[in-house]
């Protein structure tokens, strides 16, 4: 029987994650030239060995699993850090290989990685880039923490590559979601270590992955925001009353904590396949981002619109969650093409 209670590691785990996000996020570096925090990078991944936990003991790893880093995820959503979590931590940790010498580097926080593929990807796998000899040409657009990776694993109907982030030409692309910055990646005859002979499964178990544990980011958004919307109701008064008072402030934040608990529900079982290669694991993936993504977005909305003119501010850091959720909602696939892939897998198309 599955069982979606925090265990008492995960709860530890969650309480030592938070306390260094808590004393370490500053969300103004958004606005300077660096905006990816590189030192709270390497205190989550190599300090509390984060970047690790999925990764066996054999590997280098923590030997923990997938239910323990979507607890990190949560807990990153919740104070939107500036780390490249998903792209080394998830996405190109899933995509390794378990023998693969990468993975003991990635999990000692020493190099991180990204996988190159655009940040919108689903399950559909185009491959944009072409190897010869082990020399890759191509281009890949919108990768996500590819700016401040040391290794980009590319995918190539050769199979999959390891290539030194040094010898990607990397564009920084305008992002709406500043706590996650992307860049288009081009290659020029880039020398490449082959990974894999075939990067299919590999890709499609790493995007999986990402789309589970996306769902808990999500979770950790919606639920920041409704906590810091149910304190301000508390405190900000109108016409002699606490705001939270009137009814129709309580049925809207009635309603989203009922939509917060359900979402919960549903990224801890996605976690939970993942963590158990659970063969219901598309089905639960898939159901994670329809649910959780829709309401992170609307969390996020109610947030900075409750919290009446400051919420509108930039001073108010209610934007940058917005625009996480806002981000999030078409990343690893929309609601919309999430929904249209549990009909699939249900049979109903």
């Amino acid at each position: 029987m599955t069982d979606l209670l925090y265990s008492e590691v995960e709860e530890e785990l969650r309480a030592s994650v938070r306390s260094l996000l808590a004393d370490r996020t500053d969300l103004s570096r958004l606005e300077g030239p660096e905006p990816v925090d590189l030192k709270l990078w390497r205190r989550l991944a190599a300090d509390l060995g984060c970047a690790g936990l999925p990764i066996p003991e054999s590997a280098g790893g923590a030997g923990a699993s997938w239910r323990e880093t979507a607890v990190v995820m949560e807990e990153l959503g919740r104070f939107a850090a500036p780390v490249p979590f998903l792209g080394s931590a998830v996405l190109a940790t899933a995509a390794l290989p378990a023998d693969d010498p990468l993975l003991a580097e990635l999990a000692a926080g020493t190099r991180s990685a990204t996988l190159a593929v655009p940040l919108s990807s689903t399950g559909v796998l185009q491959w944009t880039v072409t190897a010869a000899d082990g020399a890759l040409s191509g281009a890949v657009t919108t990768v996500a923490d590819a700016l401040t990776a040391d290794v980009v694993l590319v995918p190539t109907a050769a199979g999959l590559f390891a290539v030194e982030a040094a010898d990607v030409d990397r564009t920084a692309v305008v992002s709406l979601d500043l706590t996650r910055p992307v860049a288009d990646l081009a290659f020029d005859g880039a020398a490449g270590r082959l990974v894999a002979a075939d990067a299919g499964p590999l890709v499609g178990r790493a995007l999986v992955a990402g789309a589970a544990l996306l769902a808990s980011e999500q979770l950790g958004i919606a639920e920041w925001c409704l906590a810091t919307t149910v304190e301000y109701g508390k405190t900000r008064r109108q016409f002699a009353r606490q705001i939270g008072s009137y009814q129709a402030i309580k049925h809207r934040l009635a309603d989203l904590w009922v939509a917060v608990t359900q979402a919960r529900a549903v990224a801890r079982y996605a976690a939970d396949c993942l963590a158990n290669d659970d063969p219901d694991l598309p089905v639960a993936a898939s159901l994670a981002q329809a649910f959780c993504s829709p309401v992170a977005v609307k969390a996020a909305e109610e947030c900075v619109q409750l919290h009446g003119g400051i919420g509108f501010t930039w001073e108010h850091p209610a934007h940058w969650y917005l625009k996480r959720a806002r981000a999030n909602a078409v990343a690893l696939g929309s609601a919309t093409q999430h929904r249209a892939r549990l009909a699939e897998l249900a049979n109903l198309l």
